[in-house]
C-alpha cells in the first residue's frame, strides 16, 4: 500500500506543476499606469501594452479600441475603423502599429470634461478564433486646470495701484498742502475785511478828540 502511495505521489505533482505552469502561459491583460495627471490645455500620453498566451492567425487583424467613465463606457477611439467620440475629434492620437504590444494614447487640447477613465481594449484573431480583453481598472485622469491668462502678475498689479495713487495726487495734489493754501486763503481774506473796519474806527476816535 504504502509502495502504491508512493509511485502515485510523484504523478500528483507533476500534475499539478503542469496546471500551475498552463496557468502562467495562459495569462494575457492590459497594462496601463493607475493614474495620470495633465494640464489643461495641454496634451498627455497614456501608455499601455497587452500581452496573450495564443497562438496568432494568419491575420490576426489586430484592433485597438479606447473606452471612457467605466468598464463599459461608450467607445471613443477605434484603430482599424478610425473613429474617434465627437467629444475628441481632432484630439486623439494613437502611436501604436500591428503587430507592436504596446504603444501610447494622446489627447490633445485637454478639457475639464476630459477628467475620468479610459480603458484600452485589444482585439485579435488566433488560430482559436477571435479574442478580446481590456484592462480592469484602466488609467484616471485628473485635469490641473491651469491659471488665467487673463490674471495680472503681482508686479503689474502693484504698479498699477501705484500709478493710480500717482495720478490721484497730481489731480488733487497733497492733501496737506491744499488743507494749509486753505487755511492761508480764509487768514487773508479776514485780514482784507477787517483792515478797513480798523482804519475806520481810528479815524473816527480821531476827529472826536477835542482840539488844543
Amino acid at each position: 500500500m504504502a509502495s502504491v502511495l508512493l509511485l502515485l505521489l510523484p504523478a500528483a505533482c507533476l500534475h499539478a506543476g503542469n496546471s500551475a505552469g498552463s496557468n502562467r502561459v495562459n495569462t494575457f491583460g492590459v497594462k496601463q499606469p493607475a493614474r495620470l495627471s495633465g494640464v489643461q490645455l495641454s496634451s498627455i500620453e497614456i501608455p499601455f501594452s497587452f500581452s496573450f498566451p495564443w497562438e496568432l492567425a494568419k491575420d490576426p487583424q489586430m484592433r485597438i479600441l479606447w473606452r471612457w467613465q467605466h468598464f463599459f463606457g461608450d467607445d471613443i477611439y477605434n484603430s482599424s475603423s478610425g473613429f474617434i467620440h465627437e467629444h475628441f475629434k481632432d484630439r486623439l492620437i494613437l502611436n501604436w502599429t500591428q503587430p507592436q504590444t504596446s504603444g501610447v494614447l494622446r489627447i490633445l487640447g485637454l478639457k475639464e470634461q476630459d477628467q475620468t477613465v479610459y480603458f484600452c481594449r485589444v482585439y485579435l484573431n488566433t488560430k482559436h478564433g477571435l479574442e478580446k480583453w481590456q484592462s480592469m481598472h484602466g488609467t484616471r485622469l485628473t485635469i490641473i486646470f491651469a491659471v488665467s491668462t487673463t490674471m495680472q502678475s503681482p508686479s503689474i498689479v502693484t504698479s498699477a495701484v501705484t500709478m493710480a495713487g500717482l495720478e490721484d495726487t497730481e489731480g488733487q495734489r497733497n492733501p496737506s498742502l491744499v488743507s494749509l493754501g486753505a487755511t492761508v486763503g480764509v487768514v487773508v481774506a479776514t485780514a482784507v475785511l477787517i483792515t478797513p473796519v480798523y482804519v475806520m474806527l481810528i479815524f473816527l476816535r480821531w476827529k472826536k478828540r477835542p482840539a488844543d
